[in-house]
């Protein structure tokens, strides 16, 4: 646990990444084959040396507002957002051109997986976006702001910043209820991100899970 703990408080823990990255990585390795991009081991392999790297890099504040820091947590949302991406493709492939897919069980786990992670790249995409990234978040003006979160309108908790949860938080609220909820999207870019997040995340519910239902039922 030595590794996941922060030597400094002055900025975004990072300890909630680490380990939500490494539950990405067990549900990735849970998917059936056929939805798999390449050797199921490639990818998983790839996420843990991003997330052992960022680990090492994060804890100093002179990295962790680098822009070497910033390229590998890109690259380790690039990297599970192709798999993700890949194992939907998949499966909208083969459910609109007709193919059979018997085996309800398998498109439940695969449907839930690819949900999971969904959440989790929006997160972090949210989380390294935001009013410039975390460390830069806590002297970036209001109109930088990606987010407007609630605890930032009242007046006792001016000194309030998100961290990683926070944006975790908003992902998931925004692939359930396909909407904003408590926390409102401010600039364009955050509006077509979470507009994306809840049309993947509809796709994955309406087609996937509803076929899975089905073949079950």
């Amino acid at each position: 646990m030595a590794l996941l703990q922060n030597k400094h408080h002055d900025h975004d823990p990072v300890w909630h990444v680490q380990i939500i990255m490494l539950l990405v990585i067990a549900l990735q390795l849970g998917l059936p084959e056929r939805y798999v991009f390449g050797v199921r081991w490639l990818i998983p392999l790839l996420e843990f040396g991003l997330v052992f790297l960022l680990m090492r890099t994060t804890p100093r504040r002179s990295v962790f507002r680098s822009a070497k820091r910033r390229l590998n947590v890109v690259l380790l949302l690039g990297v599970v957002a192709l798999g993700n991406l890949y194992a939907l493709s998949q499966i909208a492939h083969q459910l609109l051109l007709g193919g059979h897919l018997h085996d309800g069980r398998a498109l439940i786990v695969t449907a839930i997986n690819i949900y999971l992670t969904n959440i989790v790249v929006f997160a972090l995409l949210y989380w390294e976006m935001d009013a410039g990234g975390p460390g830069h978040r806590e002297a970036a003006e209001d109109v930088e702001r990606d987010f407007l979160f609630p605890q930032s309108q009242i007046a006792s908790l001016k000194r309030w910043r998100p961290t990683f949860i926070d944006y975790l938080y908003v992902s998931s609220t925004n692939a359930t209820a396909f909407s904003p909820t408590d926390t409102l999207p401010l600039s364009r870019r955050a509006k077509m991100l979470m507009l994306f997040q809840a049309a993947t995340s509809l796709v994955v519910v309406a087609l996937v899970a509803a076929r899975a239902v089905n073949i079950l039922s």
